[in-house]
């Protein structure tokens, strides 16, 4: 008996013993507890000590990828900022370029006003009062441009500005040079504040000579820097963008740093850089050596033609590594956090791997034990014995259990079942099939499988699902009847490689198919061809007569096709109008040609449906295994780039696959893809040329002239993009871009207070035709704020000469929003004079070959008097394109045309801080 013992009863709501008993078997479960727990902590050790690899593979592999990721981050952002640099240093050779290419006609320009003003002053014998010309406007503005004559005393003789005459001028600079010269040349000065306008100015000299020779005064004309700065375009250059002119003798000229113009004595540079004469070349000049606002540049050089003058553009280092530098820190900062979750997703996998390989453990622990007899569920269970023979090679397995459902399988009562070997319940084929499985679980452990059950089986179903596990020398087998889920896949299998329309084979039958058609030609040393047809036709039945007809006409199509191909080839489709016909076992090309033939015949008679006959026809394309493909993907492929040559070539054949086919539709693809990013990424830029009023000389209006800024090919002529947009419909897009650029050039261009004359857009045909222009010009207008009298739309003879009403309502809104048409390439198209009234048009502009013969044949010359009577008659406007000489312009004078445009009065110019407005002292005389 056990001792009792007097304990405190009670303490806190905690019971304790009372008798010596109770502490006995307390302290005894504690032991067991502790013994069970301590046994938990050794098993997990000793599973660890076999597992330590998982633990260790997921850091090293993570430490790899990050040393990889991170060496591949770095040396693409140095490759990008490599990049950028070249794109930014040629951009700004090619801007130099440019800009020298501007001064050289500027100068051009200012020395025909000083050889001008001494032809004037030698024939007037010394009386030229040029205050006097100035006031008749045969100069240009004096806060541009300041001339004056000076004699052999440095006297100002005469001037544009009204200071008196005869005033010293303290031997410039400029006269020394002229005076000590011995030849006549243009000198270009540098910069100062001139002793008479009192301004900043570029001096240009010519000598004077007297009638023996001898020098006897210079002829100057000062020019504001700002007149050489004017062009600074801040879309382009930027805020911090950098243009100047400097001289052969290492002096600055001018320099302009965004909207500063800098002063004769201060310039943008702290040392004036010595570049080489007569080259051009780019390079990076750091900001603390050069600058004087100490910010870096790409500077780019050119030297200027027939002047001792080279131009620079430069482009703020800063400014255009700003993207690069704000994506390097986005994509370090990325790196980062992918970095952490790479170590984080690293310490998550090794925990779940561990606890997997645990957890797998325990089932193992588990099998030795497990047993699935059960009487009510589905799946039979035995428990099958190995039956060796005197060698200890199993020769048969004896059931020693089953549950009823096991029983059942095999028509037999459980009583009946157990105790029979398997060889007793099948024939000898399938005993030994069946024996040979479980032999391979008892090797292994386990093994599980799928088995179809022969006829004579006494199994009462066709498939069973076969699991055995290995079990202190006994198996225990599980058998499930899959007949029914075997059926039920199958009849998907079959759906799911059938088109439900035609009941032909589909896609995922050919993807699955044609590899192992493959393999089989390969394995023989068998030709095999696939062709791809598409219906010609099909799509304009489709749209117009609906589905339901399209429908029709497939299954219809389906049905000559098998028809028409050898009775083992094979016939699918894959889609839409698509089918694909695989050839297999043929001998040459031949054969493959021979069925493309019977399928075009096939399809040579119409289709009766029910609305009415349409004849619909084939294009073929065909690849041959294994010369132009030995797979698949390769195969289709090519297969449907010859089909589209034949839709490209006129549709209704056939044609082999061709490398130049893939080759040009690759190219074609590739320009089309490069054009697309140009309009998505504002690679298009605006130029504008001049249209001048023949009897005036003033501009009347400028033509928007839109150019590709392409990164590596340069600058690109309209020519070079225009007809793929047109045949890819990116027209579309890029006309709508075009009509919003030329919208907020001419917002900016309002803004500087400056007068403005009128700009023409070309719009393309398709526009009018797929697209509201009349409502994508009001919308730019609004958004910018820009008068509608200020856009013209030029249009050529075959956007209006139809007879589309949509395209007559479009002009007909246009022209009431106050905007002007322009008949443009006039003489090119098939005119109608009876659309050319009714629309009412503007201006016509006679294309440019009509002016090129204006001085070589006398019929060129009446034809355009015709062109110009009519359109006079009509109200119109004329204006002569393609103007390319002075006797051009005297002609079409004399024939009373309104306008013209040509290389002869001004290229297409790039945007600038104001208008390009021609002034009127340009214009050439034509008397």
């Amino acid at each position: 008996m056990c001792e009792r013992t007097l304990v405190r009863p009670h303490i806190q709501g905690l019971i304790l013993p009372t008798t010596t008993c109770e502490v006995q078997e307390i302290t005894a479960l504690t032991m067991a507890m502790a013994t069970s727990y301590l046994a938990n902590i050794r098993e997990r050790l000793a599973f660890l000590s076999g597992n330590y690899r998982l633990a260790a593979v997921w850091p090293i592999v993570a430490l790899i990828s990050g040393i990889v990721g991170w060496n591949f981050l770095l040396s693409g952002l140095n490759a990008d900022r490599e990049s950028l640099e070249t794109h930014a240093l040629r951009e700004a050779e090619a801007m130099a370029r440019r800009y020298a290419d501007q001064v050289t006609r500027t100068v051009e320009a200012i020395d025909q006003i000083t050889l001008h003003v001494r032809y004037d002053w030698k024939l007037s014998n010394g009386k030229l009062q040029l205050d006097d010309a100035k006031a008749e406007g045969l100069f240009p503005p004096t806060s541009i441009f300041f001339v004056a004559v000076i004699d052999r005393n440095d006297m100002l003789i005469t001037g544009t500005l009204p200071p008196p005459k005869n005033r010293f001028l303290g031997n410039t600079e400029d006269f020394l040079a002229q005076k000590a010269a011995t030849e006549d040349f243009l000198y270009v000065g540098a910069s100062f504040v001139g002793p008479v306008s009192g301004r900043n100015t570029i001096p240009f000299t010519r000598r004077l000579l007297d009638q023996d020779g001898s020098f006897d005064g210079i002829v100057v004309v000062s020019v504001s820097p700002d007149y050489f700065t004017s062009s600074y375009n801040e879309a382009i250059l930027g805020k911090n963008g950098l243009l100047g002119i400097v001289g052969d003798d290492h002096k600055m000229r001018v320099t302009r740093i965004g909207h500063t113009v800098h002063s004769a004595n201060v310039h943008a540079f702290v040392s004036v850089p010595r570049f080489a004469p007569q080259k051009s070349g780019s390079a990076v000049l750091n900001g603390n050596e050069w600058f004087a606002d100490k910010r870096s540049r790409y500077v780019g050089w050119h030297a200027v033609e027939r002047y001792p003058l080279i131009a620079m553009a430069g482009l703020d280092a800063q400014d255009m590594l700003t993207p690069y530098r704000e994506n390097r820190a986005a994509a370090i900062r990325t790196a980062l956090g992918a970095t952490l979750a790479l170590a984080v997703f690293t310490l998550i996998a090794m925990i779940l791997s561990l606890r997997l390989a645990w957890r797998k453990h325990q089932l193992e622990m588990t099998r030795t034990t497990y047993r699935m007899a059960t009487e009510g569920g589905n799946e039979g269970f035995y428990i099958s014995r190995p039956i060796r023979d005197v060698h200890g090679a199993i020769v048969d397995f004896m059931t020693i259990d089953c549950n009823q459902r096991g029983a059942e399988l095999f028509l037999h009562r459980r009583e009946e079942l157990i105790g029979k070997t398997i060889s007793t319940l099948y024939d000898r084929t399938p005993s030994d099939r069946i024996i040979k499985l479980l032999c391979l679980a008892m090797e292994a452990g386990s093994h599980e499988t799928e088995l179809e059950v022969p006829g004579e089986s006494p199994f009462t179903g066709r498939w069973a699902h076969l699991k055995a596990i290995r079990s202190d020398g006994d198996l225990a087998v599980t058998l499930r009847d899959i007949s029914d889920t075997k059926a039920h896949v199958a009849e998907l299998e079959r759906r799911s490689n059938e088109d439900a329309l035609t009941g032909l084979p589909n896609r995922h039958w050919v993807q699955t198919s044609l590899p192992t058609a493959i393999e089989h030609a390969a394995a023989n040393n068998d030709m095999l061809a696939a062709l791809f047809i598409d219906l010609d036709g099909f799509k304009a039945v489709n749209d117009t007569l609906g589905h339901e007809a399209g429908d029709e006409v497939l299954r219809n199509a389906a049905r000559r096709l098998k028809v028409a191909v050898r009775p083992h080839d094979c016939v699918a489709r894959l889609g839409g109008d698509e089918f694909v016909v695989i050839l297999e076992r043929i001998a040459q090309k031949a054969d493959a040609a021979h069925v493309a033939e019977r399928i075009l015949h096939a399809f040579q008679d119409g289709f009766h449906l029910l609305q009415g006959v349409h004849a619909i026809g084939t294009s073929i394309g065909i690849s041959i295994f294994p010369t132009d493909g030995t797979d698949s993907e390769t195969l289709l492929r090519n297969a449907d780039i010859a089909m589209y040559s034949v839709k490209t070539s006129g549709k209704r054949n056939y044609r082999f696959y061709d490398e130049k086919f893939h080759d040009a539709l690759r190219a074609r693809l590739e320009r089309e893809a490069e054009l697309r990013h140009a309009i998505g990424h504002d690679q298009l830029v605006m130029h504008y040329q001049p249209r001048v009023d023949i009897s005036t000389g003033t501009t009347s209006s400028m033509e928007a002239l839109v150019r590709w800024a392409h990164p590596s090919r340069g600058v690109l002529e309209p020519l070079e993009f225009i007809p793929l947009a047109e045949e890819t419909g990116l027209i579309l897009d890029l006309g709508a871009l075009v009509i919003d650029k030329v919208c907020a050039q001419l917002a900016c261009w309002a803004q500087r207070g400056q007068q403005l004359v009128p700009v023409s857009i070309n719009v393309s045909p398709r526009q009018f035709n797929e697209t509201d222009v009349a409502k994508i010009l009001s919308t730019s207008l609004a958004r910018h704020n820009v008068d509608p009298r200020l856009i013209e739309i030029e249009l050529t003879e075959s956007s209006m000469m139809g007879d589309s009403h949509d395209v007559a309502n479009a002009l007909t809104a246009i022209q009431k929003m106050g905007i002007k048409l322009l008949v443009d390439d006039f003489g090119t198209g098939y005119s109608s004079l009876s659309q050319l009234q009714r629309l009412d048009f503007d201006v016509l502009k006679v294309d440019r070959a009509f002016t090129s013969g204006l001085e070589r044949t006398g019929e060129g010359n009446v034809f355009f008097k015709a062109i110009i009577t009519m359109a006079h008659a009509l109200g119109m406007r004329v204006v002569a394109e393609g103007v390319e000489t002075l006797e051009q312009i005297r002609i079409l004078k004399s024939l009373k045309c309104d306008e013209i445009q040509g290389f002869y009065i001004s290229r297409p110019l790039p945007p600038s801080d104001t208008q390009p407005i021609l002034p009127r002292w340009f214009f050439p005389s034509t008397a």
